[in-house]
């Protein structure tokens, strides 16, 4: 048994299934105290209730990340539940739909932005206000390999996000680093999601597209990404400041 978050607390925005479920059981696993916010209820508490399957500590908030008054009741729930928040992992995201720039909607890209970007940004905003009251903590948020260069044809709004949240990350981070505050970024390679699955079973080629230009000749799983967030958010990483990490097996290098 790991001791690595003894006594810390935890809150995983989309923590109900994916990638946000997967760091939620990894942070439950080294003895954090979590809290899973979802818009999702059902996926949420399933999350909350494997947590405690396995003897961790964990409760569920409902949340829409995309507003304001929802990113402040999450960190208000984390403390009153706990007392503090540690650390926090933004990365609750929307599923946009997979169409060229012209033919996207104003209301499907917005869609887009203001879970994806200003998702993070109200989320850090509160996430901060408790940290510079307590003296403390990490954030790590979500982007993509994306984000790092690897051009997504018919997800503009994907990546006009992506790129937002690590600029944003890398802003805040020169803010509040002289208050105790790290600010890292996570950036996937191909994680077969649902939406992902689906759009490579209409399109067997842009599967075939992918693994051949992934070094390790498989796509990525919720856990490898689990794993590189629990590192960032534990005191293992304690210089790390302001990074931009590739977890894409390699993607980036083709």
């Amino acid at each position: 048994m790991s001791l690595k978050f003894k006594d810390k607390v935890a809150l995983v925005t989309g923590g109900g299934s994916g990638i946000g479920r997967a760091t939620s059981l990894a942070f439950a696993r080294e003895r954090a105290k979590v809290v899973v916010a979802d818009i999702n209820a059902s996926g949420g508490e399933e999350t909350v209730a494997m947590i405690r399957d396995t003897g961790g500590e964990g409760v569920f908030f409902k949340a829409d990340v995309s507003q304001e008054k929802d990113a402040e009741a999450m960190v208000e729930k984390a403390v009153s539940a706990n007392g503090r928040l540690d650390c926090a992992f933004n990365n609750a995201a929307h599923s946009s739909a997979v169409v060229p720039t012209a033919e996207r909607t104003i209301e499907m890209f917005m869609r887009t932005i203001n879970v994806d970007l200003i998702g993070v940004w109200l989320g850090m905003k509160y996430q901060i206000l408790q940290f510079l009251k307590q003296g403390g903590g990490v954030i790590v948020n979500t982007a993509s390999a994306v984000a790092l260069g690897f051009a997504s044809p018919e997800a503009s709004d994907y990546a006009a996000a992506k790129y937002g949240v690590v600029g944003l990350s890398r802003a805040a981070q020169l803010e509040y680093a002289k208050d105790g505050i790290r600010i890292n970024v996570v950036c996937p390679g191909v994680i077969p999601s649902a939406m992902m699955k689906e759009y490579m079973a209409r399109k067997p080629e842009v599967e075939k597209w992918f693994m051949d230009r992934t070094p390790a000749k498989r796509f990525g799983t919720p856990e490898d990404i689990a794993e590189a967030v629990i590192w960032l958010c534990s005191d293992s990483a304690s210089f790390v400041y302001g990074s931009v990490q590739a977890v894409d097996g390699g993607l980036l290098l083709s």
